[in-house]
């Protein structure tokens, strides 16, 4: 259903069953196809393809010529009516692909809020990616990859599949990421090593000198003192058990089933 408050171009064509709330434009030569939601005030410009089932939430603003809620490329894909959802404020610019998940895993690819997507990014099926995450140019995650909030991945980076990006991580242009890069930190390469904090980051994120401090020193324990990563995580157990940022680099150090990049 078609909300009369939204605006279809006569050149678009929006399938029937197709639910566009009020405010919802679309522009020329763009197909919204069947089982696809599109939230308030979600912008669709021309020659973008939405497949479904797929669920996009408000105010969104979506690119020419991108492909949002195509079947994966994953020779086990049968048809499974899997699921992409895409949250509130995100930007999606040009000639991005982003594909539904796979029954295989969680059956569902997810975008959260506020995130920008530049030209040409590629999110495989099964992906989460949190909220006020930044994807430069051709930056390309392969399937079943985690990025946690506040992530900024510079253009051409390519992340192998199950990789888990932690929260304000960022890496150099044309990273290849084969392991999880933990929070907080920077990472550039190929293959991607890790290469100190994302201070610059975390300072305009509103961190504290103390808290950055506390986190430099952290991030000591794991990569400058000689620990495995056994060892390092129980050091910053035992040193820090009170520090709630502390707290979210260990977690995603103690998830890294790939390990993590050093």
């Amino acid at each position: 259903m078609v909300s009369s408050e939204a605006e279809v171009h006569p050149q678009a064509i929006v399938d029937p069953s197709a639910k566009l709330a009020a405010g919802v434009r679309v522009g020329p030569w763009s197909w919204v196809g069947p089982d696809v939601e599109i939230g308030e005030g979600t912008e669709i410009l021309s020659h973008v393809v939405v497949k479904g089932p797929t669920r996009i939430g408000r105010n969104n603003r979506i690119f020419q010529f991108s492909s949002v809620g195509e079947e994966c490329q994953d020779k086990k894909y049968q048809g499974e009516p899997t699921t992409l959802s895409i949250g509130d404020n995100n930007v999606i610019r040009e000639s991005c692909t982003i594909h539904r998940g796979t029954v295989q895993d969680r059956g569902e690819t997810r975008i959260g809020s506020g995130n920008l997507l530049m030209a040409y990014v590629h999110v495989a099926h099964d992906c989460v990616i949190g909220d006020e995450v930044i994807l430069a140019n051709c930056a390309t995650l392969a399937g079943h990859v985690d990025v946690d909030d506040h992530v900024i991945l510079g253009g051409g980076t390519m992340v192998h599949q199950f990789c888990h990006l932690g929260a304000h991580c960022m890496s150099a242009g044309g990273s290849i990421v084969l392991k999880d890069i933990p929070a907080y930190v920077m990472a550039s390469g190929q293959s991607a090593s890790a290469h100190g904090l994302n201070v610059e980051g975390l300072k305009r994120r509103g961190f504290s000198k103390d808290t950055i401090q506390t986190l430099r020193r952290a991030y000591r324990i794991v990569y400058r003192e000689g620990n495995t990563l056994q060892q390092a995580v129980e050091q910053l157990e035992m040193e820090f058990p009170d520090s709630d940022e502390v707290r979210v680099f260990l977690a995603s150090l103690k998830r890294a089933e790939r390990g993590i990049v050093r």
